[in-house]
């Protein structure tokens, strides 16, 4: 059974850090894409950052690039964004994602979020 359980969201002031980890089990970082999406207040759901399994290239969405950094650990089965320069409408839910393939518009497995709010 797939797992992935977030944490080390919080309340940053604008201009701060935080980075959240995801712990996952059930399954090997080898055949699925993994990544990070986010859902704020009054909007849907977007894509921030995606690893794709085939070539192990890295997915940022435009308004994240060069601020935020995703990683993984194989070993300890986590994967982490680093984000940095936050601003106000980074606030969201952020969720840990694993995905088919190199599927990483359609994630399979979610989950529950951590709370991200950023102020100014």
């Amino acid at each position: 059974e797939v797992q992935l359980v977030e944490s080390g969201g919080g309340l940053v002031q604008a201009g701060g850090s935080l980075r959240l980890s995801c712990a996952t089990s059930g399954f090997t970082f080898d055949d699925y894409a993994i990544g990070w999406w986010r859902e704020a207040p009054g909007k849907e759901r977007e894509g921030v950052s995606c690893i794709r399994s085939s070539d192990g290239s890295t997915y940022y969405e435009d308004s994240v690039k060069g601020r935020f950094t995703m990683s993984t650990n194989s070993a300890k089965n986590a994967i982490y964004l680093q984000m940095n320069s936050l601003k106000p409408e980074d606030t969201a839910v952020y969720f840990c994602i694993a995905a088919y393939s190199d599927d990483c518009i359609n994630p399979a497995f979610w989950g529950k979020g951590t709370q991200v709010t950023v102020y100014s």
